[in-house]
């Protein structure tokens, strides 16, 4: 089988465009780039567009078989792509605006389809949600608030093996055990999950125990963060960076029968998660500015259920049962925080990127591309 992901008899440019809040750097380089991939010669009147918080979404998996659809798939970075510790949502989303842009003033799209896929589901979510009533004006200087103010919002919203929110996905991932954020070895036995004493399988008593140790441990970060800020702020200093450990600690990774898959147990997507858990990875580093932007359930504007119940446009669900990082329940819960009338849940065979069979990935951009023709 010749696999779709290739390039062959498809158009891939590069776009690279300056941004209302921030212009192009010294060295030369634009602060949004993507590529826009098309059937060789030809230009699509529907396009679908992709954005990470700091994945380079410009060569995403997905683009080619849409394309091969005569669907154009913009994979587009923000100035953020590599540099999650500096992540400011409001200067995301006028980001993602440039692309928006660009597809229906130079590309010649008449209708945009938002993509979120991955950690970019509540990103993407985001975008629209600001696109239809705008909440970010108070974080921008005027220009800025000029651009949030005409957002072009796109016509359908889909949801694709996409996490609920950042803040969420974060606190879903945290070890609960961690009592010493400055030490990668300190431990609470009790509320280890790698420690066998307590499971798998976990007791219904511990999964609340550590559930609650989870958002404990997001807050105490929080508080910290503040008070951390206001005592630099009044040094005149604006900002600092500092690392976080041990954020692959997700139960549902280590025991099955927690929201219950198809996805292979002990496993996320570094592989097995007691080895994981000791290596840096999702939030390792962060400004305090961003991790009270991005990380934190107390403050953090990337939670996905605010941004979802302003949606009005039709909506897809898709969730490969064999994710092991997204789990159905996590589907579920975007489906029901939509406000879209018009929603649609399908729960599919495959991993996180489908990226285990050309076959589940083909049916994965079947089932979307179809829904997209039905809808437009």
């Amino acid at each position: 089988m010749v696999d779709p992901n290739g390039i062959a008899g498809l158009d891939a440019q590069f776009i690279g465009r300056v941004s209302p809040t921030a212009p192009r750097i010294q060295a030369g380089g634009h602060p949004c780039q993507g590529i826009y991939w098309t059937e060789a010669g030809k230009r699509p009147k529907v396009a679908v567009i992709a954005t990470h918080y700091n994945v380079d979404f410009s060569e995403h998996y997905i683009a080619p078989y849409f394309a091969r659809q005569g669907i154009g798939f913009l994979g587009w970075n923000t100035r953020y792509r590599g540099f999650e510790d500096q992540f400011l949502l409001e200067h995301a989303v006028l980001d993602i605006g440039v692309g928006m842009k660009w597809l229906k003033e130079e590309a010649g799209v008449e209708q945009i389809v938002i993509l979120g896929n991955s950690g970019g589901g509540s990103l993407m979510g985001a975008y629209q949600a600001e696109a239809i009533a705008p909440t970010l004006t108070d974080r921008l200087p005027s220009v800025g608030q000029d651009a949030l103010a005409s957002l072009i919002k796109g016509d359908l919203y889909i949801s694709f093996n996409a996490h609920q929110g950042r803040p969420e996905v974060l606190t879903d991932w945290m070890d609960a055990s961690v009592i010493d954020e400055n030490d990668p070895v300190a431990t609470d036995p009790e509320l280890d999950p790698f420690n066998p004493d307590n499971g798998p399988p976990y007791s219904d008593a511990f999964i609340e125990k550590y559930r609650a140790g989870q958002r404990a441990r997001n807050q105490r970060i929080t508080d910290w963060a503040k008070a951390e800020l206001a005592r630099l702020n009044a040094a005149g200093i604006p900002d600092r960076i500092f690392p976080m450990f041990r954020c692959w600690g997700d139960i549902r990774c280590v025991d099955p029968a927690i929201d219950p898959s198809d996805r292979k147990p002990n496993w996320c997507y570094r592989g097995d998660p007691a080895t994981a858990n000791r290596t840096p990875s999702i939030g390792r580093a962060n400004t305090l500015k961003t991790w009270l932007n991005m990380w934190s359930l107390e403050t953090s504007p990337c939670q996905g259920q605010p941004h979802l119940a302003k949606h009005d446009t039709p909506a897809l669900v898709v969730q490969g049962t064999a994710d092991t990082g997204v789990f159905p329940s996590d589907a579920r819960k975007i489906f029901d925080f939509l406000g879209s009338t018009d929603k649609k849940l399908e729960l599919i065979t495959g991993a996180h990127y489908f990226e285990d069979s050309i076959e589940e990935r083909q049916n994965a951009a079947d089932l979307v591309g179809a829904w997209i023709r039905e809808k437009l």
